[in-house]
């Protein structure tokens, strides 16, 4: 049996799952008036033309929240296609990666910085992702 992951590299929380939608506005609606969730932040990817909503309960810095991504254009998707990821706050994503990839966890996007598509100009996250035993993709984002 394998010794549990040093609590210094281990995930701290959940931060949000993430699925695709056909009509963001539908479904900002749906969450927000049939569940009772507040719109939490927006960020458009006008490059990559995709545009996500943050959508939860409580705040974003202590609770789990739910990502609505809308990709531009015509798209459908089954609910295999529809389910993006998971994605886990960690306090060094490059140490755990290195952890994760020394036992053989499937690297699916070595870690690396992507700019945050806000008005904070400048600030980028640090991620990576990672498959399970399903091959599910697991985002690791490091804290900010």
């Amino acid at each position: 049996m394998t010794a549990p992951i040093p609590s210094s590299i281990a995930p701290k929380r959940i931060l949000y799952t993430m699925f695709r939608v056909r009509d963001l506005e539908k479904s900002i609606g749906f969450y927000r008036d049939m569940l009772g969730m507040s719109e939490m932040g927006r960020e458009t990817f006008p490059d990559a033309e995709f545009t996500v909503v943050f959508m939860g309960y409580g705040t974003r810095k202590t609770d789990a929240i739910l990502e609505l991504t809308y990709n531009w254009g015509d798209h459908s998707y089954d609910l295999g296609t529809g389910y993006g990821n998971i994605t886990l706050e960690v306090g060094d994503v490059f140490a755990l990666e290195t952890y994760l990839k020394e036992r053989g966890v499937e690297i699916l996007r070595p870690a690396s910085q992507v700019p945050i598509a806000s008005t904070e100009t400048g600030k980028k996250h640090t991620l990576a992702f990672i498959a399970d035993p399903d091959g599910y993709r697991i985002e690791l984002m490091q804290a900010a």
